[in-house]
């Protein structure tokens, strides 16, 4: 099934600054088929959905936070480096799907 990823090229270039990731690298983690972690967040998802994901892209594992516009379509809102917890919950979540 393919994804389409879209966002907001104003946003892509703050998060590139704050966090060092662009829009267009995170994207990877939608089209390119890896396996990664994907989590629903309650707390931010007062007027869409939102959802975590936590996987990995070329340099590494990313956390990016996104929702989804259509079947098959997703948006950005942002990204960044996974932090130590978050990779942690990633290599648990690999481990059990491996059994």
């Amino acid at each position: 099934m393919r994804v389409k990823v879209v966002w907001d090229e104003t946003k892509n270039n703050a998060n590139r600054k704050k966090h060092g990731i662009s829009f267009e690298e995170a994207s990877v983690l939608f089209t390119s088929g890896v396996d990664y972690l994907e989590i629903f967040d309650e707390f931010h998802s007062h007027m869409e959905d939102r959802f975590l994901a936590i996987g990995p892209i070329t340099r590494g594992l990313i956390l990016v936070v996104y929702t989804e516009v259509f079947e098959n379509t997703v948006r950005i809102i942002s990204a960044r480096p996974a932090t130590r917890r978050e990779r942690s919950m990633y290599q648990k979540n690999l481990k059990e799907h491996e059994r």
